[in-house]
């Protein structure tokens, strides 16, 4: 069975199936690329779709010695329960890993930075209005934990132009309908602001990961505009459903497609059809610099669904430059 596009073209729908990968593993593994090489290789694919470059809304930067412990953290990836090989393809200094992204043509970033405590997310949120100063191709981003005070600092980071926040449910291990919470995601959807949040339960489920905690979010607040990172990996299904039937909800691509993750939670070919028709609520992320395998890779696995030049372009463009309009 087939499902068209409205230009007629043919989407392949498997059910059952899971998205085939090549025969042979992608040539596109960490240490395979130069730079140059591969900066070369993404301004071509940006070309030939015809936009100046790239909206990425889920890289990180924070304070070194925090990303220190992150990569640390993906140094023993034993922790995600198995002999999973998670290097850091950008381990670099935080004046290079910007000029990467720049010469990939990446015009607008984000510094998805996250707390696991309570009492870091305003610290954070300090470092983060003075790396937004000097960095003015970084949307401002700024972070929240269920904590007393939650609400005072999150008004003070919109006031300041927090332009984007991040809320990671499985490293911080809170129930993002906690009452705590509340007004903020009120006062979150009042001023439009967007928020991309690790919800799904890769690539460890947590006690409050899953669709069910943020559809009772969503529930509340029909109106906020969360960005599902990771497609809500591994519960994609479960999350474009929630996209279907909020359009506040959008979802980025982190990870999602890739060789890699394939192997871990394939994406189900069936549901690629969804996938296509919320095309528009579809933004580029990456997880640059914690990935295991070149950035060419995210935009490579993208191309080879076959969804088209247009559903790229709004993916890897359109989409994001529209909701950051401002």
């Amino acid at each position: 069975m087939h499902e068209t596009r409205e230009s007629g073209e043919e989407i392949p729908s498997r059910a059952d199936e899971s998205l085939p990968l090549p025969a042979e593993a992608s040539p596109l593994t960490a240490g395979t690329l130069s730079l140059p090489a591969e900066a070369l290789q993404i301004r071509r694919f940006t070309e030939r779709l015809g936009i100046p470059g790239l909206v990425d809304v889920h890289t990180h930067f924070m304070p070194e010695r925090v990303l220190r412990k992150v990569w640390a953290y993906f140094d023993s990836v034993g922790a995600l329960g198995g002999d999973l090989d998670w290097p850091i393809t950008y381990r670099h200094e935080e004046d290079e890993r910007l000029a990467v992204l720049r010469e990939f043509g990446v015009l607008a970033f984000t510094a998805m930075l996250y707390p696991h405590k309570p009492g870091m997310a305003e610290w954070l949120n300090g470092w983060a209005v003075e790396f937004a100063r000097r960095t003015p191709d970084c949307l401002h981003t700024s972070t929240l934990f269920p904590e007393p005070g939650v609400e005072r600092y999150v008004r003070e980071a919109v006031e300041r132009g927090a332009r984007v926040f991040k809320a990671h449910v499985q490293v911080g291990a809170y129930d993002p309908a906690d009452a705590l919470l509340a007004p903020v995601w009120g006062l979150l959807a009042e001023a439009g602001v967007p928020v991309v949040i690790h919800c799904g339960s890769g690539p460890a489920p947590g006690r409050h990961t899953g669709p069910e905690p943020i559809a009772r979010v969503l529930a509340r607040h029909p109106q906020l505009r969360l960005v599902v990172a990771h497609l809500g990996m591994p519960e994609y299904e479960d999350f474009l459903g929630l996209a279907e039937r909020y359009g506040e909800v959008r979802l980025d691509t982190t990870m999602t497609f890739t060789d890699f993750s394939e192997r871990l939670a394939p994406f189900p070919a069936r549901a690629l059809p969804r996938l296509a028709a919320l095309g528009d609520r579809v933004l580029l992320g990456s997880d640059f610099p914690n990935i295991p395998y070149p950035y060419l890779h995210q935009l490579q696995a993208l191309e080879r669904l076959g969804l088209g030049d247009d559903w790229l372009r709004a993916v890897c463009h359109d989409n994001g430059k529209r909701l950051f309009a401002r």
